[in-house]
């Protein structure tokens, strides 16, 4: 049986799927270096335990992940292999087993790029998404400058990191970033449905068939993921980025006038 080690991670395991659900409403499903920390090893456990066929990612009502606790964040900015956000990033990437998302409310920052890495995606029409990593003196991150493009075309691409706007669940599914978009009160029972079907599948097949549409992007994936981090810590040592959540903190519109 895989259990969470912490109360922020909720597993449930029925019918051969194991969802792992984001539980922090009180700070929007800000995910801390221990929630990344504790969904990497849950993601690798399952991945390796044979009652898996599926696993599900998913929030609350609200927040599927407002992204990166920022004050936990910078208490170990430094990004390396053994990093948390690494160590999640990679286990979600190289999971062989079919990954869901269901999203409902905001999805923002790494709550947008991790959906990149799951093999379907069901969304609320209404659901928030949002690129803002240049609004916070960053850059993009986990391949999405990569695989962004891709999806929506290089032009559409800028609109959505350089703005950083959030965009809707209806907008994602039109533009590739998501499977399906369906109203609120349906998404549950939907996506349960497409998810009991992936579960039925010969899970053999569905790994193989993964592997398959995984390999011809790998090496551009692995190339972006090393550019971002460079440029990702770069960011974070920026004035930029000190201006950007020294204002979030206290609570005013960050001035980049003077850069």
């Amino acid at each position: 049986m895989i259990s969470s080690p912490i109360p922020q991670i909720v597993t449930h395991f029925e019918a051969r799927v194991l969802t792992l659900s984001l539980n922090r409403p009180e700070r929007k499903n800000a995910l801390t270096l221990a929630m990344y920390g504790a969904l990497a090893d849950l993601i690798k456990n399952a991945d390796m335990d044979g009652e898996v066929r599926v696993i599900v990612l998913t929030g609350t009502d609200e927040f599927f992940t407002s992204g990166n606790d920022l004050m936990d964040f910078m208490n170990e900015p430094e990004i390396h292999e053994h990093h948390p956000v690494v160590r999640f990033m990679e286990a979600l990437r190289d999971c062989g087993k079919p990954v869901v998302a269901v999203v409902r409310g905001h999805a923002v920052g790494i709550g947008t790029t991790l959906l990149l890495h799951c093999d379907l995606v069901y969304a609320a029409d209404d659901a928030r998404l949002q690129l803002p990593f240049v609004n916070l003196g960053l850059c993009p991150e986990y391949a999405s400058s990569y695989l962004i493009p891709r999806l929506v075309g290089q032009q559409k691409a800028a609109e959505l990191f350089f703005l950083g706007e959030p965009f809707s669940g209806a907008d994602a599914a039109n533009l590739g970033i998501v499977t399906k978009a369906v109203p609120w009160d349906e998404l549950t029972e939907y996506a349960k449905t497409k998810i009991a079907r992936l579960a039925q599948q010969p899970p053999g097949a569905v790994r193989r068939t993964k592997a398959l549409l995984r390999a011809a992007t790998r090496v551009a994936v692995d190339a972006s993921l090393s550019t971002e981090y460079t440029g990702f810590a770069a960011g974070l040592a920026s004035e930029e980025c000190k201006e950007s959540i020294t204002a979030f903190f206290e609570k005013r519109a960050p001035d980049f006038s003077r850069f």
